[in-house]
């Protein structure tokens, strides 16, 4: 049986971001298009670094003997790794050189190097040096009462190399320049100074260009552009800890300068300099990574914001809006009302998220309701479900928001949001300790009916999404509006365990982690086992974004082996292996890479007919099935369950242009069909936006 490794699951990691960098590399994609896709590849590689190799570091430093399933310890892991990122790296760079900038220019939208900068350019360049960036710059030159610099995570520095005295006699040799966050990394040129429409020079070209003002009477023989990429993973004690917010806000701010996992700095670096700054971030030749361009491909990222040229781009579109949300609008009928008379679903981003904010707006002002609970994971600092949640607090309602603290990298606006609701009144939570909270749910509780008839009702939110405005319009996820009794009872006992203390009672209906979670779904894979052992027809679907856990896989493979058909759609890491002879002959792979980030979670078992659809916040991964708290949730409404199977799964088994097959070996290739040119995406868009 394959084994899942270290190795499997870092390189698996990195896998998924070269199908993204596929995006951009591939002729399909409108040019400005192609570079955002770039600019996600190598953003993602940063985060690989700060978590994955920060991670595989902290390994070879405590345990630099131990191997693991494979016979590999972590530093062979980690050199593995490097070499795949490395080369990952230099496909990168070479298309942004050789293809797309070539391009670009052919599109009259150019960034010209110094090389190739008229005097026009280089006057235009020094008088906003001059103007813009000096007067904020703070050179260091190193000597024994100047060390060198604390160097922020991911920050723009330069290293430069000197000769000559300066007023007090010094000449250390080298100074060190560091960009502050406040000054833009792209800077659109005037009108009239280059033959093309738009053009734009890098911050890192104008203060090489100008680095000899900041050293006056100095000889400049060299300035190297440099950034540090740094652990950026948390720790909290979680048996130390009284206070999680109090204890996160003390190590946010050190997050900025955690230990050096990754240099990269400029192909034409000295090898003097790139020793000192392996010296300085005690880092090994493998830790470095020279580039030809700019060390932070991320900055490129405001480009297709900045040019206005439609054809250059994805074709915008309106989302559109459920039917019944449409007629509830038409009719002047309440949200509550609608529900109540049925189930609502809403696939994001093809259907608006506005649906879920009218339903907190809706609940924030009605005077029935008195009550709205909430989950946050990732909500955004400029939020209005979060605005509204405040509005709510202020006018009496009996408000509780069960705040994710740790969600990696939004912690710091998730404290803000938490202050910020505690001061309105609030009763503001932070979940577990030790187990994430990472289920999607918003509960409000209403007074509906007049006299002695008068009564409380539920009504639920639940989605496999965060309560991002942002991220909704990027990211395919589905969620539920539902007044069902039992539903909306069972996302009342998550709330209670979320801020109270007891044991955990039986769910009606709701599959919840880190308790029934994982035991459910391996008990509906093994009923379709049971089923097909009996001459009878299996089938599961499953669609999520890592597929990890080695119970569930050792499931699937026994499930095959029974005749069980099983189509999964993974989009990252996946440590099944398909197709492999007398163990998942009868399993296929496919990963969708696109416009949108597929993020939905699904899973259908056949079940003799009866098709058990289930949405939820969980990847098939251990995190998610024993360290977080999660839900799954069932669909009931038949004509919505025949929604989720047609346009979360079934559209997607179709795909013959964003889809990646993987083989027995675990490598994906484009997914070959003599049909016509079939996209999930672009289907549901003609399908369904507005």
């Amino acid at each position: 049986m394959p084994q899942q490794t270290l190795l499997n699951r870092e390189l698996g990691v990195l896998a998924f971001n070269e199908r993204v960098f596929a995006q951009a590399a591939s002729e399909d994609l409108p040019l400005l298009e192609r570079i955002r896709f770039l600019c996600i590849a190598s953003s993602n590689l940063d985060e690989f670094f700060e978590i994955r190799v920060a991670g595989l570091k902290e390994q070879i430093r405590q345990n630099p003997g131990l191997r693991g399933p494979d016979g590999l310890t972590a530093a062979q892991t980690y050199q593995r790794v490097s070499e795949r990122a490395s080369l990952l790296v230099e496909r990168q760079y070479r298309l942004l050189n050789e293809t797309l900038l070539p391009l670009l220019e052919a599109e009259g939208i150019v960034i010209p190097l110094t090389t190739v900068w008229t005097a026009e350019i280089a006057a235009w360049a020094r008088e906003y040096y001059r103007r813009e960036v000096l007067p904020v710059l703070t050179p260091i030159g190193l000597d024994p009462a100047h060390p060198f610099p604390r160097v922020l995570n991911k920050s723009l520095n330069f290293a430069v190399e000197l000769e000559g005295k300066d007023a007090f006699g010094r000449n250390s040799g080298i100074a060190i320049v560091q960009a502050p966050r406040a000054l833009p990394r792209l800077i659109r040129l005037p009108a009239g100074l280059t033959p093309h429409p738009w053009s734009f020079v890098l911050l890192s070209s104008i203060m090489q260009s100008c680095v000899d003002e900041l050293f006056p009477g100095m000889n400049i023989h060299g300035c190297h552009q440099f950034r540090v990429t740094r652990n950026s993973d948390l720790f909290v004690d979680d048996e130390e800890i009284t206070n999680l917010r109090v204890a996160l806000q003390g190590e946010l701010p050190q997050r900025h300068f955690g230990d050096a996992v990754r240099l990269e700095i400029a192909s034409t670096c000295s090898q003097s300099v790139a020793q000192l700054l392996m010296r300085e971030f005690a880092l090994e030749p493998t830790d470095v990574y020279r580039v030809a361009g700019p060390v932070n491909l991320v900055r490129l990222m405001q480009l297709p914001d900045l040019v206005p040229r439609p054809t250059l781009k994805f074709a915008p579109f309106t989302p559109g809006f459920p039917a019944e949300i449409t007629k509830a609008r038409m009719r002047n009928t309440d949200m509550f009302r609608a529900i109540a008379r049925h189930d609502i679903l809403v696939h994001h981003p093809y259907q608006s998220f506005n649906p879920v904010l009218d339903f907190l707006n809706a609940a924030s002002v009605d005077p029935d309701v008195v009550a709205i609970k909430q989950t946050i994971y990732r909500t955004g600092t400029d939020s209005a479900l979060m605005e509204a949640l405040l509005n709510a607090a202020r006018s009496g309602k009996e408000v509780t928001v069960v705040v994710e603290l740790m969600a990696r990298f939004d912690e710091e606006t998730n404290i803000n949001w938490a202050a910020r609701l505690e001061d309105v009144g609030a009763h503001v939570v932070y979940g577990i300790v030790g187990h994430k909270t990472h289920a999607k749910m918003s509960l409000v509780v209403r007074r509906e009916g007049s006299g002695k008839h008068r009564k409380l009702r539920r009504y639920v939110h639940l989605g496999t999404g965060n309560y991002h405005t942002r991220t909704a319009r990027l990211y395919t996820d589905f969620g539920l509006f539902t007044a069902n009794e039992d539903i909306c009872a069972d996302a009342h006992e998550v709330f209670q365990q979320l801020t109270g203390l007891g044991s955990a009672k039986k769910l009606k209906l709701l599959w919840q982690s880190p308790f029934t979670m994982h035991p459910n779904v391996i008990t509906a894979i093994r009923a379709e086992a049971e089923l097909a052992k009996t001459g009878k027809r299996g089938h599961i679907i499953a669609k999520m974004n890592s597929l990890l856990e080695p119970g569930v896989i050792t499931e699937l493979y026994h499930a095959s082996q029974a005749g069980v058909k099983i189509e999964l759609i993974v989009r990252g890491v996946c440590a099944l292996r398909p197709g492999v002879k007398g163990l998942s002959e009868n399993i296929t792979v496919r990963s969708i890479v696109g416009r949108f980030l597929e993020h939905t979670r699904i899973f259908y078992f056949r079940s003799g007919g009866k098709e058990q659809v289930y949405l939820s916040s969980a990847d098939w991964m251990d995190r998610n099935f024993f360290r977080r708290v999660e839900i799954g949730f069932p669909i009931l409404d038949a004509r919505l369950k025949k929604r989720v199977i047609e346009e979360g799964l079934k559209i997607y088994l179709r795909d013959n242009q964003l889809s990646w097959q993987m083989d027995t070996q675990g490598q994906y290739t484009r997914r070959k069909s003599r049909a016509a040119p079939f996209s999930s995406q672009e289907a549901l868009l003609a399908q369904m936006a507005g």
